[in-house]
């Protein structure tokens, strides 16, 4: 299958500070990929790699088979929309969609106009007087237009109200449908990325923790209650991914191909949101135990 977004080895360092470490994913073609994970983590510095916008200290990535930013044909493939879905203030609408025009080849003026006038944005108001709901979808328009690929967009409804973040996801959804768009999407709020993506990228500490379908990773993991026990008696075959302990209880969260029959434990399947949670405590838990180790 088509690869979408292939890196290998993947190092970004700002000064001192890594911002992405040995990043490694095979992210396949007709998806909208959500990428999730606290501030901070790395996920706009990944964006950025795959837009071109910067260059990776160590390792390699591709983007749709080429080198991102490399030439102008490459750029014409991929659409980008920045956090706070940035628009020039001082102009209108109607010169946005010029710009975009005299700026892309591949520019499809039609689609651009009749999805303006479906959302009831008038031509002649500036940018600066819309409402962020309104820019946000002036700005998606843009990058539709732009006729890519790969769309990516970095947080894009972070900071829109609850109607307004709907209404740009659902109008996310019909573009991808009706244009056959892949999407690489990143955000904190796991609600969006539940209602819109079908591909999932965790990333925590500047590190992938996951990468997959998310019907594939939902069927594989599961929340496992029970009396106390140590990590080291479960079966070999169920990866712990992370672990809550009591006097007399513990709760872990596995991954594993095969079933589960042990009558000791409950056995309850993850949400989503419950999933990603329990990847971005791995970290955590694991320098918890580190620290424990050295003090002792």
């Amino acid at each position: 299958m088509t690869s979408i977004l292939q890196a290998q080895g993947l190092d970004r360092k700002y000064g001192k500070r890594w911002a992405l470490r040995e990043c490694t994913v095979d992210i396949p073609a007709g998806h909208v990929v959500g990428l999730v994970g606290p501030n901070g983590a790395g996920k706009s510095t990944l964006l950025k790699l795959a837009g071109g916008q910067l260059e990776p200290t160590a390792g390699g990535i591709t983007v749709l088979g080429g080198r991102p930013g490399s030439t102008p044909a490459q750029l014409a493939k991929v659409g980008f929309v920045a956090q706070d879905t940035p628009v020039y203030a001082g102009l209108t609408v109607a010169e946005h969609l010029q710009l975009g025009a005299r700026l892309n080849p591949r520019w499809d003026d039609g689609m651009a106009r009749e999805r303006i006038a479906r959302l009831g944005l008038v031509p002649a108001h500036r940018a600066g007087k819309l409402s962020g709901g309104q820019r946000a979808q002036l700005a998606l328009t843009l990058g539709l237009a732009k006729r890519p690929e790969l769309l990516i967009l970095d947080e894009p409804a972070a900071a829109l109200d609850p109607l307004a973040r709907s209404e740009f996801l659902q109008g996310l959804m019909e573009a991808t449908v009706e244009h056959k768009l892949s999407v690489l999407l990143s955000s904190h709020l796991v609600s969006d990325l539940e209602r819109v993506c079908d591909y999932l990228i965790v990333l925590v500490d500047s590190r992938v923790q996951i990468a997959g379908k998310t019907d594939q990773l939902l069927a594989t993991h599961h929340r496992l209650t029970g009396p106390r026990c140590d990590p080291d008696r479960l079966p070999a075959d169920q990866q712990v991914v992370s672990a809550r302990h009591t006097e007399r209880q513990s709760t872990y969260v596995v991954r594993t191909d095969a079933p589960i029959h042990d009558p000791a434990w409950t056995i309850t399947r993850l949400s989503l949101e419950d999933l990603v949670l329990a990847y971005m405590d791995k970290p955590a838990a694991e320098r918890r135990r580190v620290a424990l180790e050295v003090q002792g």
